[in-house]
């Protein structure tokens, strides 16, 4: 092998700056890049092409074509076409690499994650066929895929296990389409028949996995392409593995009459009748027990039969007169309700011919009494009463017209107005339950006291109490001084007691003031002008207390006199306020006085 350094003389610099770029947005000219670079090579010697793929894969081209397998083909420039390329690529590196540096890494960890994201895409490939039936682009795609994976199997057998456990690899194999299950069978076909060694190195394990498969496959369809690919696969198993034969007998006894039974005479007889003589070659006795015993079977199966419709014709004869009775009592129920419906369509018919001439003799009246109306009517009043007439037909029309338009609307419209009266219901239910809430908060929670304590517990408290009292002496040290102050905490304990309800109805008294005085600021902001004012808006100002009424009765008159006073007056500071002037320049009568509330 090449050193790393003559290795990566072959990949330029932009090949190597791409793949550090954004993924998505180089897929295309890495792929373009990597493939005139191994075109290149291959025409030289294979020692060049080996140092080149051994330079990709060292300089991580490798691992980014194998990431680029799940890209989005929607956001690659030539979409799954470019994928599938790229996978052909990938497989076409990893085999006839050499030997590469960390060569454990490369096939236990690089070749998993790649054969791992070729399935990933062929399922990408097998829902999208499956989805677009009508195009065979993708089932093209699908097979190439699969053909590079049996590439890269081919030369690395031990990765057989990984493609069984993925799955992906599962939901492929549980596919319904008859396309899909001729490409696995195919792949498995081929592989087995290119290399023979494959068989020994897969383990029992593997292989009772892949004829679980195969047998599925053939016994579940009935394409001959299924049942063709099938047989050969189970011919080549037989005639590599010395044990699968074996296998063959244990789990899957009778597979010889299953595949003579479903596939004999559809076209592929000479592989059949081999895969058959070998099944049967080793135990020719089992085949003579078997044979015999499938007629025993037959016949009894038959004898089961006879009795079986025997016993289902006595019952149906014993059944007959009911069966006959039953017939004819719903033959005659069915019949009378056909009379009854033809009774009642023709009394409807009737119902309806009458209403329609009493109809036309009604209208046929009306129109007549009009003509004598006008004929009655001077010519000078024909016109105004053919107006009035027309008037009345539009407003009957227009009535008509509107109701089934509000009535449309309010179709419409209801559905607004149960969403409006749910939100409110909704916002009722809140706001009582944020009430609740906040009374609870406000209520003191009652002391509770400890449960019940253990022995093992108090005694753990008790050295607690101990350790504490130790480390924190107390500075009373007399039990006098003790007691007294105990007494002293029980007196303000009490006091809090008495006085907390107290407390709280002051505490409410003063926010009620607030929220009052509140209420008053907002009036006297949003109050209107003097000129603009009603009876209604000076209502909102009167005060229900008497003190409150005198006072401002007396501030009021106050703040007239101050204005009547010349102008020399106001200079001094005695008339500066007009809440100081004398209480005996004006006389109050205190009846006289308005207060709100009391008419």
């Amino acid at each position: 092998m090449g050193s790393p350094a003559e290795a990566g003389e072959d990949i330029s610099p932009a090949l190597k700056t791409l793949i550090t770029e954004e993924p998505e947005h180089s897929f295309i000219q890495v792929l373009s890049k990597t493939k005139e670079l191994l075109g290149r090579k291959s025409v030289g010697e294979q020692q060049d092409l080996q140092r080149c793929k051994q330079g990709l894969y060292q300089h991580g081209v490798l691992a980014y074509c194998s990431a680029a397998l799940k890209f989005n083909p929607a956001k690659i420039e030539g979409s799954y076409a470019s994928v599938t390329q790229m996978a052909d690529l990938i497989s076409t590196c990893c085999v006839g690499i050499g030997s590469v540096r960390d060569r454990d890494v490369f096939l236990h960890r690089f070749l998993p994650s790649v054969t791992e994201n070729l399935l990933f895409f062929a399922h990408r490939l097998m829902k999208r066929a499956v989805v677009d039936k009508g195009q065979s682009e993708m089932l093209r795609l699908f097979r190439k895929v699969f053909d590079s994976l049996s590439w890269i199997l081919r030369a690395y057998s031990h990765l057989i296990p990984c493609v069984l456990h993925s799955k992906h690899y599962e939901s492929v194999q549980m596919s319904e389409d008859d396309e899909v299950s001729s490409v696995t069978l195919m792949m498995w076909h081929n592989l087995f028949r290119i290399n023979s060694a494959v068989l020994s190195e897969m383990g029992t394990k593997a292989l009772s996995s892949v004829v679980d498969d195969v047998v599925y496959k053939m016994s579940s369809s009935s394409n001959p392409v299924i049942g063709s690919a099938a047989t050969k696969i189970l011919l080549l198993i037989i005639e590599q593995h010395s044990q699968s034969l074996q296998l063959l007998h244990k789990h899957y006894k009778g597979l010889d009459d299953l595949v003579r039974k479903d596939w004999q005479g559809k076209g592929f007889d000479v592989v059949l009748e081999q895969l058959i003589d070998r099944l049967q070659a080793e135990v020719p006795e089992r085949g003579f027990k078997a044979k015999r015993s499938t007629e025993e079977q037959n016949r009894a199966a038959c004898v089961i039969q006879a009795a079986w419709r025997a016993h289902q014709t006595r019952s149906r004869i014993k059944k007959l007169p009911k069966a006959v009775s039953a017939l004819q009592r719903s033959f005659r129920e069915r019949r009378r309700r056909q009379q009854e419906e033809t009774e009642k369509r023709r009394t409807e018919e009737e119902l309806r011919h009458h209403v329609l001439l009493r109809r036309q003799r009604a209208m046929r009246q009306f129109r007549q009494r009009q003509l004598h109306l006008m004929e009655i009517l001077p010519a000078d009043q024909v016109a105004r009463y053919l107006g009035e007439l027309e008037n009345r037909a539009a407003l009957l029309i227009q009535r008509v017209w509107r109701g089934h338009r509000e009535r449309r609307c309010f179709q419409k419209s209801k559905y607004q107005l149960r969403q409006h009266k749910a939100a409110v219901t909704l916002q009722r239910a809140i706001l009582r339950f944020l009430k609740r809430q906040r009374s609870r908060r406000t209520i003191l929670t009652p002391w509770k006291g400890p449960r019940g304590l253990t022995d093992s517990r108090r005694t753990e408290l008790r050295r607690q109490i101990e350790e504490h009292i130790s480390l924190h002496p107390s500075s009373v040290a007399s039990v006098e001084g003790t007691r007294e102050l105990h007494e002293k905490a029980q007196c303000m304990l009490q006091h809090h007691l008495m006085t907390r309800a107290s407390v709280r109805a002051q505490e409410q008294h003063r926010q009620a003031l607030l929220a009052q005085i509140n209420t008053d600021m907002e009036l006297l902001l949003n109050a209107p002008s003097l000129k603009d004012a009603g009876e209604e808006e000076s209502a909102l100002f009167l005060s229900r207390s008497a003190p409150v009424a005198m006072c401002a009765r007396q501030s009021h008159n106050a703040l007239l006199q101050s204005m009547r006073l010349p102008w020399w007056r106001t200079l001094g500071d005695e008339f500066s306020n007009p809440e100081t002037l004398s209480h005996m320049d004006h006389d109050t009568e205190f009846e006289s006085l308005y207060l709100g509330g009391n008419l």
